[in-house]
Order: structure tokens, then sequence, then C-alpha cells
């Protein structure tokens, strides 16, 4: 696969995910999925992982005894995906352009993955790639950060420095464009000295009416929207928002 065809550039920051930010949202989500998404599959399910990252949900919902099927644009992501949930089938692909046969009883993509794809028609193309790769009755969970979560959290700069490691991200939210940008300054103490790595990364801020719109052109029946703080109890999440929907 030519690497300009999918997410490459996030092949950079994969060892800092897997180190810090890769189980972040276990603790919290895992409930939050088990209420809104596991409960309404059956006892060994399907499920396919969209933007699985570094492994850590595929390896919680196969610990559940579901069979999972992990998806990234990033091969070095997938490779601590591998270490980790090592027996759980990881594909190499974009989300944008994956076709999987219709064997899912159901999918997810966690941690505003979806927010990274940059394009409204991008997204809508996700949305019938998804479709595509489920069971009739299918169905289908992603989170999203929205513009009032840009506005409270991409706002500033956050530091962690360790003896052998520190990562710098700026981040700022742009109201008009509705993008938001990541500069991060990575550096690792590696044998041969310290290694810098800089990282610009893109998300994009969706509202809600572009999302149920999107869904139902791509073929979904109608689609749920749960706000983590005021639906789930989800404290410190502002502006997160799980959106469901069935393959009908």
């Amino acid at each position: 696969m030519d690497p300009d065809e999918r997410y490459a550039d996030y092949d950079g920051l994969a060892w800092f995910y897997n180190r810090y930010w890769g189980s972040l949202f276990l603790g919290r989500g895992l409930p939050i999925l088990e209420r809104l998404f596991l409960s309404f599959l059956p006892a060994g399910a399907r499920i396919l992982d969209l933007c699985c990252g570094t492994g850590q949900m595929a390896a919680a919902l196969v610990a559940r005894g579901y069979h999972v099927t992990g998806l990234d644009g990033s091969e070095e992501m997938l490779r601590f995906a591998r270490l980790n949930a090592p027996t759980v089938e990881f594909r190499l692909a974009d989300a944008r352009a994956f076709t999987l046969p219709p064997v899912y009883h159901g999918a997810i993509s966690t941690f505003d993955s979806l927010n990274h794809v940059m394009t409204l028609e991008d997204l809508r193309q996700v949305f019938q790639n998804v479709l595509a790769a489920l069971q009739p009755g299918g169905v289908w969970l992603f989170d999203l950060n929205m513009e009032e979560g840009y506005r409270a959290r991409w706002r500033g700069t956050s530091a962690r420095v360790e003896a052998d490691h520190v990562i710098i991200d700026r981040t700022r939210f742009d109201g008009d464009t509705k993008i938001g940008r990541s500069d991060t300054t990575m550096f690792r103490l590696e044998a041969e000295g310290w290694r810098r790595a800089d990282l610009v990364l893109l998300q994009r801020c969706y509202s809600e009416d572009e999302i149920r719109s999107g869904l139902e052109k791509s073929g979904f029946g109608e689609s749920s929207t749960f706000d983590a703080e005021r639906d789930l109890d989800w404290t410190g999440h502002v502006g997160r928002t799980f959106f469901r929907a069935r393959r009908v």
C-alpha cells in the first residue's frame, strides 16, 4: 500500500501513543461500550475495531470473548497492537479505502479517531465502508470531539518530561475553518543519543447534523447520540459525543 493512501504520519507517534494514550480511553470508555454497543451483540460476536491504534481496546474485547479484527492506517501502531493483542487479526488499511465481507455483528471507532478524517466526503466513505462490512442489523458506534470540546481543550501547551523521553504538544482550534491543529515535538533517548521528531496532526470538527446526514446518506438507519458528560456521566469529557447507528 502506498503510504500516501493511509495515515502513515502517525507512525512517528506510535511509541508515545502506546505508552500514554492507548489505554487512556479504556477505563471509562469500555463501560460505555458495554452499555451502548456490546449489550446489542450476541455472545462471541465478530467486531471490527476501526482505527484501532495500538490495540488496547481490541485486547479488552477479546478478553470478553469477542472475535475482533483491528484496522489502522499506521504500520507502527499495528506493530504495537500485535504485541498488545496477539490473538487479534490486524490489517493495515485506510479507513477511507477498505473492503471487508459483511460478516461483522458490530463496528467501533473510539477515542475521536474519525475526527482525523478531514472532509465530510471522506467521512461518508468511511461510513459506507463500515456499512458494507456489517451484517444486517449490525451496530456501528463511534465517538467524536464536537466544537464544545475543541474550544474547551484545544487551546494550549502540555508537556511530559521523563529521563529518557520528552513530549511537547501545542494545540489550537480555528472556529472559522473548524480545524484543530496539534504540533507535537518528541525526544527519545536511544543508543546513539537523543532523537527528535516533529509531527503536525489535524482534526476536523463536524456538527451533529452533518454526522446524522452522513450516516443516513451512507445507508444507515436512524442514529442515536449520547453526550459523554450529560448522558453518560463521563466528567471531564465535555464536547465528546457518541453516535450509534444500525445497518437496516
